[in-house]
């Protein structure tokens, strides 16, 4: 795979990085150029191949030509301008022209640019270390953001959330008359929220108040310049399950009950937001999963064995499985027996090996991020986020020996259902989106090509993570033990 990121006049941002070094210092800041050309993520086709029992193909193919090219908005962030000052531009016009739906490739390679499981080795390991260069970088500066499009995210049905996305919205209205803020289309007519009281009051707030809805985020992501997600960790996570693919940069103040995810403190929202906008952002890229359901074809021989379809020795031509959607995920896919009484037995593979049969309630496979959230709860490791890593966490396994193990993220693993099953098993990601595993289904799970960016504070980025388990699990806390008092004579 070739992994390059493009900057100007198609002149790769390598070249520009090394006559202009980044360096960690603050004063230092990169503004995203929503005029410039797009960095873009390349994968040259002719190193793309097909794993097997990958996919059935679902039309004729078309005829091929030799570019595919997909782009994540965060990839726009890394040029460097030391500070120039760009001119107004609008945020929808450029998303447009950022956003190349992969489905109008005329020649049928959409679901090799778009799907991670059907990359080789070495793309995927390419691939993930490009992301991991792009982190650090990311992390050691400061990124100035012409903010003009506002996403604000928070839960439509709690009456003090409902407060605050109103109070919210009316300060930002108020503070630049540039800013147009989206809210959730639900809250247009809500009696809380009252829109029509805040534009009777504020006549300049015609326009600028907007409804989003779940098909504009997927459809035109690029439309907002950052995401202010109001709420606790499941506020963060419904905003990773709204951008599938493309995440604006999301600064998440904590009016939960833990916040892993949540770094702000909203009461002060006034002062947060003005550094944000006028000194800039640190943004944390967490790796995110790309998990895909594969069904099962109906075929003559009866007499059918997983493993042997997914890693035996078939031909190229004999497809069996076919793709039933994908869903790029924060936290964890996890399979499980859902409400059958019986345990889950689960066929684990890693790459073209057959890993284990694994015979317990379910399995959770999870990122760092979500290291501590169900992994956590079924004995699995705390992980740090900026580990690249894929946890495997057995939940209640029926054996003494399985210990939780902790894999690369350049492995693509698959979870399925043998044939010769008791019942189906159940998959959820994110806990959401929660589908029926029969006997001889499986999920894929590898890295995504989309991360998630998360906005950090500037003050305390180093020690965040450590904070926040400190803060909401406690870890290692226990009275100090007592010195010795030594006798003496």
């Amino acid at each position: 795979m070739s992994l390059d990121y493009f900057a100007g006049d198609g002149i790769p941002a390598s070249n520009a990085t090394n006559q202009n070094e980044l360096n960690d210092n603050d004063s230092k800041s990169i503004s995203s150029d929503h005029d410039s050309q797009p960095l873009e993520v390349v994968f040259e086709e002719d190193s793309i191949r097909r794993r097997r029992s990958s996919l059935v193909p679902s039309a004729p193919s078309r005829p091929g030509h030799h570019r595919t090219k997909t782009q994540c908005f965060v990839h726009t962030l890394i040029e460097k301008h030391d500070g120039i000052a760009f001119k107004d531009h609008n945020a929808s016009y450029e998303g447009l022209s950022q956003e190349r739906r992969v489905d109008k490739d005329p020649f049928d390679h959409a679901e090799q640019s778009h799907h991670s499981r059907l990359l080789t080795k070495k793309q995927i390991s390419d691939m993930a270390f490009g992301i991991r260069e792009l982190s650090k970088k990311l992390s050691q500066i400061r990124l100035m953001l012409n903010v003009r499009n506002i996403f604000i995210l928070a839960k439509a049905h709690d009456e003090t959330l409902i407060k605050h996305a109103r109070e919210t919205t009316d300060w930002l209205l108020t503070k630049d008359e540039k800013y147009k803020v989206y809210v959730e289309q639900t809250l247009e007519k809500n009696k809380l929220f009252d829109a029509d009281g805040l534009l009777k009051n504020n006549p300049g707030y015609q326009g600028r108040l907007r409804f989003w809805t779940n098909e504009l985020c997927a459809e035109r992501p690029q439309t907002f310049d950052i995401v202010l997600a109001l709420g606790g960790d499941g506020t963060v996570l419904y905003a990773s399950w709204l951008f599938q693919r493309i995440v604006p940069p999301v600064l998440a103040f904590s009016m939960g009950s833990l916040g892993f995810l949540t770094k702000f403190d909203y009461e002060q929202y006034p002062q947060t937001l003005s550094r944000v906008f006028n000194e800039g952002i640190t943004v944390s890229l967490r790796l995110r999963f790309e998990a895909t359901i594969m069904r099962s074809q109906t075929r003559e021989n009866t007499n059918r064995d997983l493993v042997e379809e997914l890693i035996g020795e078939e031909n190229e031509d004999n497809h069996t499985h076919k793709p039933d959607g994908t869903h790029n995920i924060l936290n964890e896919v996890v399979v499980d027996r859902g409400p059958n009484p019986t345990m889950s037995s689960i066929e684990l593979f890693g790459d073209d090996e057959h890993f284990t049969t694994v015979q317990a309630d379910g399995v959770c496979i999870s990122t760092p991020t979500g290291s501590t959230a169900y992994n956590l709860a079924a004995g699995g490791s705390l992980c740090h986020p900026d580990n690249p890593v894929i946890l495997v966490t057995a939940i209640c396994a029926h054996t003494l020996s399985f210990r939780p193990i902790i894999l690369p993220d350049t492995i693509v693993l698959r979870a399925g259902v043998p044939y010769d099953a008791r019942t189906s098993s159940w998959a959820s990601f994110d806990g959401r989106e929660r589908v029926e595993l029969k006997p001889g289904d499986y999920v894929t799970i590898s890295a995504s090509r989309f991360p998630f960016p998360s906005v950090l504070p500037l003050d305390r980025r180093s020690k965040d993570w450590i904070d926040s388990i400190s803060r909401t699990l406690q870890w290692n806390s226990r009275q100090r033990q007592k010195e010795f008092k030594e006798w003496t004579s």
